[in-house]
């Protein structure tokens, strides 16, 4: 009877190694993201805001790159302003708002803190103002 013990070991490291670099790598990492316009005055109730990504390797930079997106305020109530996943910001409150732009990095695989910004990617801001 034949053994094959040392051969089915050596493919099955192989396998693992292939299967570990094929799912755990990414050479295609967000080094930084940018968001246009840089400032904004809601026409209307609304702006338009596009993030463009820039990566480590090709291509780059990436425009209209899917990003999450946030709106803020320190001096203001977020209450009656928001912004779509398409970038679309809405106001219907005066104010002068942050807007923020989140890529993630596929190959982050920590933990975040609270308050750890950013964490696990990278954030492009803009600031919109509502009449």
């Amino acid at each position: 009877m034949k053994s094959y013990g040392p051969q089915l070991f050596f493919f099955l490291l192989v396998l693992a190694a292939a299967i570990t670099l094929a799912c755990g790598s990414s050479s295609h990492i967000p080094q930084s993201v940018s968001v246009t316009p840089a400032t904004a005055v809601a026409q209307e109730g609304q702006a338009q805001f596009t993030a463009t990504a820039y990566y480590n390797t090709a291509p780059s930079p990436v425009h209209g790159v899917s990003a999450t997106w946030e709106m803020c305020s320190q001096a203001a109530t977020t209450n009656g302003v928001s912004i779509s996943t398409s970038g679309v910001a809405k106001c219907s409150v005066s104010g002068t708002y942050q807007v923020t732009a989140f890529i993630p990095d596929p190959t982050f695989r920590g933990v975040c803190g609270e308050g750890v910004v950013p964490c696990g990617g990278v954030v492009g801001t803009a600031k919109l103002t509502c009449p």
